[in-house]
């Protein structure tokens, strides 16, 4: 994921210009690395390293969804709608 894509998604879910640690913004990272490597797994089928990150990145992006839940139930509701993520 280059540099300026990861800055727009900073922008858009964060609160403030340079928010890099709120739940929701880790929350889109994360996403859109898990996007970019199932394109990856599309084209390379047995790739089993990437699906096995593939695998970590969906655990992270939940505990930070449910730490979401938990605490800002309205930011989670926010997000997961803005996201398209199954809750």
């Amino acid at each position: 994921m280059e540099r300026q894509f990861k800055k727009q998604l900073m922008i858009e879910h964060g609160t403030h210009a340079k928010d890099t640690g709120s739940p929701e913004v880790q929350v889109a990272i994360i996403t859109q690395r898990i996007e970019d490597l199932k394109q990856h797994l599309n084209i390379h089928k047995k790739d089993n390293h990437s699906r096995r990150w593939i695998m970590l990145l969906v655990a992270k992006r939940r505990k930070l969804l449910n730490y979401l839940k938990r605490k800002y139930p309205e930011r989670y509701t926010a997000l997961v709608a803005k996201l398209w993520l199954r809750a």
